[in-house]
């Protein structure tokens, strides 16, 4: 029996939602990244053989030093990769005030907060795919 995930994806995003908030970073402003100077969710590419949810949970504990099990994954599903090379996951989880204080944010990005939910989604400093995405999920739990 083979054990290695050989499922294709690139990497994964995740809403980190705490009340009506969004936990959001954001990104460098580098011109050889994607998305300079844009509000981001936690995520990022697949390292190895990982699944989907040990990738977005590796990013998150990376960037936020936040650790999730997967059980706090409410929500997950594949798109195809907005930078054209394969598909990615997009999940959603919930958390609460006292994990927001173990928040020690990392070294991508130039800093954290926390923004309205509805703020992001009309937000011009915003990455469109993942604006979609949220709005999907949002619709799906009838938000």
């Amino acid at each position: 029996m083979n054990d290695k995930n050989t499922e294709k994806f690139t990497g994964c995003k995740m809403a980190l939602i705490s009340g009506r908030q969004l936990v959001m970073y954001l990104r460098d402003n580098l011109a050889t990244i994607p998305y300079p100077n844009c509000w981001d969710f936690p995520g990022g590419g697949r390292e190895g053989n990982e699944t989907a949810e040990e990738c977005v949970l590796r990013e998150l504990y990376e960037e936020f030093s936040l650790v999730l099990t997967k059980a706090c994954l409410v929500y997950k599903q594949i798109d195809i990769n907005q930078t054209g090379n394969g598909n990615a996951y997009f999940f959603a989880a919930h958390i609460d005030n006292e994990q927001l204080d173990k928040i020690r944010f990392g070294n991508e990005g130039q800093y954290w907060r926390l923004m309205d939910i509805q703020d992001y989604l009309n937000h011009p400093q915003a990455i469109n795919s993942l604006q979609q995405r949220l709005k999907r999920y949002l619709a799906e739990i009838d938000y």
